[in-house]
């Protein structure tokens, strides 16, 4: 004899699922729950019987359904890929198959959409951080997002603004290092944009905008702050050994012997 529903009821705690009470043979017993969606659809009734063909199916669609519902609860705090989705669902223990039906829905109903979640995480890096698009490229790959949605979303961020961007922070680095010779102040400059993900050709651009070159007062400002950092740091050797010491760590700095020689005779003779 197969079971029959006894009684159906909804949850205290959660109003859209409801448990399903039946009758083994052994008087009524709990069966087993599902949401409001699921009872709908199988129209469960209070007198019909249950085969376990029916019940499987239905147990197996009402796992889709808190899937889905997890998947909803998860995207409404903001914008997700299917990827972030996906992840959250294994993190829950949700099995695959009902991991992939659940993103089809989703799909279907319009919550995920990972090429409009791509352009709007690009506006919002670009606007809001420093980062160049191989850094954005980077956090949208490690989001699951697919390699073809990546490069059409990343042509939000247009060369012009990359280039704002570039120069902003280019300029931002001469005003912390400007203490650095010529040489270093460029070659920690092209680094910096090389870090935050900028490509060679945007940065060719801004170095060439940008002036990396120092008038030769300021280079003599620059170096001289070095030299008497050094002369104290080399104090206790002779006077041509301090020198040496002095030449060879200024040149390392970036900074021409020429500039070096005038630098040291001026700091020498003020003694």
């Amino acid at each position: 004899m197969m079971p029959v529903i006894t009684k159906i009821k909804a949850q205290k705690n959660n109003k859209d699922r409801y448990s399903i009470f039946a009758d083994f043979g052994r008087g009524e017993e709990y069966a087993f729950s599902v949401d409001e969606d699921v009872l709908i659809k199988y129209q469960l009734k209070k007198g019909m019987e249950l085969d376990d063909l029916s019940v499987t199916e239905m147990l197996y669609q009402d796992d889709i359904r808190k899937a889905y519902n997890m998947a909803i609860q998860y995207l409404a705090h903001r914008m997700r890929s299917e990827g972030e989705v996906r992840e959250q669902l294994k993190k829950k223990e949700v099995a695959e198959p009902i991991i992939q039906e659940a993103i089809q829905r989703l799909y279907k109903h319009r919550f995920l959409d990972d090429l409009e979640f791509a352009k709007a995480f690009v506006r919002t890096q670009m606007n809001t951080t420093d980062k160049g698009p191989k850094l954005i490229k980077m956090s949208l790959k490690e989001k699951g997002v697919k390699g073809p949605v990546i490069d059409e979303s990343i042509k939000e961020f247009v060369v012009e603004h990359q280039v704002d961007k570039a120069i902003e922070l280019a300029q931002k680095n001469f005003t912390k290092n400007h203490k650095d010779s010529s040489r270093f102040l460029k070659q920690k400059t092209e680094q910096l944009l090389v870090r935050k993900g900028y490509p060679f050709n945007i940065i060719q651009i801004v170095m060439e905008e940008l002036d990396t070159e120092k008038a030769v007062g300021e280079e003599m400002i620059a170096l001289k702050y070095h030299a008497e950092k050094l002369q104290r740091k080399y104090i206790k050797f002779e006077r041509y050994e301090q020198k040496q010491k002095m030449k060879q760590a200024l040149y390392n700095k970036g900074f021409s012997f020429d500039l070096i020689e005038k630098c040291l005779v001026e700091l020498f003779e003020d003694e």
